[in-house]
């Protein structure tokens, strides 16, 4: 059985349509903390146990350091750190008691820099090292923490799901323009293929040693890796 949380009741009815009886859905704010916990409480008591959660809540933000204001920043963190660090903590007291898996959805972006999203950069560093962090503490108890980095993959992430700061100092336009007008023109034509990062994912949680870091490596045919697979293992690939 699979159990989503969605913000939108027509989001949860599609889900739920997909494989009746099997596909479950909530309607959840993860930056409302409280929620996240009961949710997570009732889903144990009234559905099943988790036993592999995945924290994938998060959008994109693009913007000059200096042009983009300090309430985006908090709003960045609240959804990409503070909600997943919420659904974490929901799951750990079910968990520790009887071992389960949590993925943290982070991104490339929490490995490397580009000019442009040091919001959203940093939001994804902060989750890495607190999903890193976790990891040593509750391998003890049987509990797997994998950080999923995805790199360039088509979904909605430089489409709608994107906040956008407006440009107001021209010193930054030949540094940022560049890069706002190849992001929105790649939007859909990334290489990576959400289906095959799902794949992915069964195998991480299938796998008898799982990797605290999985890092995306999207590939497209005709590459100088002929047959390479769309994901890779970094560092830590030892089980944690």
């Amino acid at each position: 059985m699979i159990i989503d949380t969605v913000r939108r009741q027509a989001d949860a009815d599609a889900f739920e349509a997909l494989h009746p009886g099997r596909s479950v859905a909530r309607i959840l704010d993860v930056t409302d903390d409280d929620a996240v916990f009961r949710t997570v409480d009732e889903i144990e008591a009234t559905v099943g146990p988790v036993d592999v959660a995945i924290a994938n809540a998060g959008y994109g933000h693009e913007g000059v350091f200096e042009e983009s204001t300090m309430a985006e920043l908090r709003a960045q963190f609240e959804v990409n750190v503070f909600g997943a660090v919420a659904t974490v903590k929901a799951v750990l007291p079910y968990m520790r008691r009887r071992r389960g898996h949590i993925l943290g959805v982070t991104s490339m972006a929490g490995l490397i820099t580009v000019p442009g999203t040091s919001f959203y950069q940093g939001s994804k560093y902060a989750l890495e090292g607190i999903l890193e962090t976790v990891g040593k503490e509750v391998s003890r108890f049987g509990v797997h923490v994998t950080a999923v980095a995805p790199g360039s993959f088509r979904t909605d992430w430089a489409g709608r799901s994107m906040v956008r700061t407006q440009r107001s100092i021209p010193d930054y336009d030949e540094v940022m323009n560049p890069v706002r007008e190849r992001r929105l023109a790649a939007h859909g034509h990334q290489l990576g293929d959400p289906a095959e990062a799902a794949e992915a994912i069964l195998k991480i949680v299938d796998a008898p040693n799982r990797p605290r870091t999985s890092s995306s490596a999207p590939t497209h045919r005709g590459s100088s890796r002929p047959g390479a697979p769309p994901w890779t293992s970094s560092s830590g690939s030892g089980p944690s």
